[in-house]
């Protein structure tokens, strides 16, 4: 290995006592649990249907941003439509998922939407077969739905050039895992000796520490994270993304993983950090929130506006944040109509004052919605 002379967090003689100091996470606590009461106040003063928005809003961040982190992207509108068909929400036109994106859904709907369920190995092994539909990871054949064997040698988190390598972290020999998972799996279905949300951070740590699987270990790290926060919340609704606050900060996400995975089990500066980024993270879900609520005083102005299938879904689009600028081509390409319908669909729209012409310059002319009320 090559960590000097420090042990990995699995290797020490205690593993896995993990020991935090509760009174220096008091303060990051209190903090977390009053930004939460403020967001869940603040949901309370809605209907069920902004709830749901808000919600379908924060899931669908939570599955692009866990994927991303590992440097995988998924197509948000398709992650967006495969979410409202399985909740049932609905967003008009639903664009299509391929069985990568259904896989990544399934799992975190599972793991928020049955957070109260047991966690088994056929459950984890079939998060794992969900990431990973073809048993390919890029070009690469793994073990789809069981532990890792480490035929190719440890598991290893490296980075940096072929022949420079770093290795940030080792994990448990594959012979351990049987034993070291059924420890886990009994933690985390056993009566809890923890408050909530220090368990959701332990929880997290944990599986990425175990990195049991060949390939997907991050994802279902945040997932078991995921699974906790929502009994924690003793909800199956999530209204915050915790995978999108991590990738605002994955570079301190990284660092602090190795730093406590190559300390003895004393974790308080994770502990602290995972409270930190939650807090955050729910500090976000309050603009996310402000959103929803502009886009239904958007929509209720609009109510009398007569509109087509294919402007009703642009005009969806721009209100949930269209990256770049809205030319008739692009509208042509998004509502798969001719240019000469997309042109004739904006004007329509500009008329009656719902879109308005960019005042930015450009070589095509642009439009975006006309906030100003008429």
């Amino acid at each position: 290995m090559e960590s000097g002379d420090s042990k990995y967090l699995w290797q020490a003689n205690d593993w896995p006592n993990w020991r935090y100091d509760l009174g220096n996470l008091a303060g990051p606590l209190a903090a977390v649990t009053g930004a939460q009461g403020l967001l869940m106040g603040r949901l309370a003063d809605v209907g069920l249907a902004l709830r749901s928005q808000a919600s379908l809003m924060a899931l669908t961040d939570e599955v692009v941003k866990t994927s991303a982190i590992e440097g995988e992207h998924l197509n948000a509108q398709s992650v967006r439509s495969s979410l409202a068909r399985r909740l049932g929400v609905d967003i008009g036109a639903l664009a299509p998922a391929d069985r990568q994106v259904e896989g990544v859904v399934a799992m975190m709907l599972d793991a928020t939407a049955n957070g109260a369920a047991p966690v088994t190995r056929e459950r984890l092994f079939g998060w794992h077969a969900g990431l990973f539909p073809t048993g390919y990871s890029d070009i690469q054949r793994i073990r789809v739905g069981g532990w890792r064997d480490d035929a190719g040698g440890p598991m290893q988190v490296v980075s940096g050039p072929i022949g420079r390598q770093r290795v940030h972290f080792q994990a448990p020999p594959a012979d351990r895992l049987e034993a070291e998972t059924g420890r886990f799996l009994a933690w985390i279905n056993g009566a809890p000796g923890e408050l909530p949300l220090i368990r959701a951070g332990i929880g997290h740590l944990w599986f990425v520490t175990l990195h049991p699987f060949d390939d997907g270990n991050g994802r279902i790290a945040r997932a078991v994270g995921d699974l906790l926060l929502a009994r924690a919340d003793r909800s199956p609704q999530r209204f915050y993304s915790l995978s999108a606050q991590i990738q605002r900060e994955r570079e301190a996400y990284y660092a602090i993983l190795e730093r406590t995975q190559k300390g003895s089990g004393e974790i308080t500066p994770w502990l602290a950090w995972f409270l930190g980024t939650l807090h955050r993270a729910v500090d976000q879900a309050q603009l996310t929130l402000d959103a929803v609520l502009a886009k239904a005083r958007t929509w209720q102005r609009l109510g009398g506006t007569p509109m087509n299938e294919r402007q009703v879904k642009l005009v969806n689009r721009l209100l949930d944040g269209f990256n770049g600028k809205l030319t008739s081509g692009k509208w042509a390409a998004i509502a798969k109509c001719s240019p000469d319908t997309a042109l004739r669909d904006i004007t329509e729209l500009t008329a009656r004052g719902v879109l308005r012409k960019s005042a930015a310059g450009g070589r095509s002319t642009s439009y975006e919605l006309n906030l100003t009320p008429g």
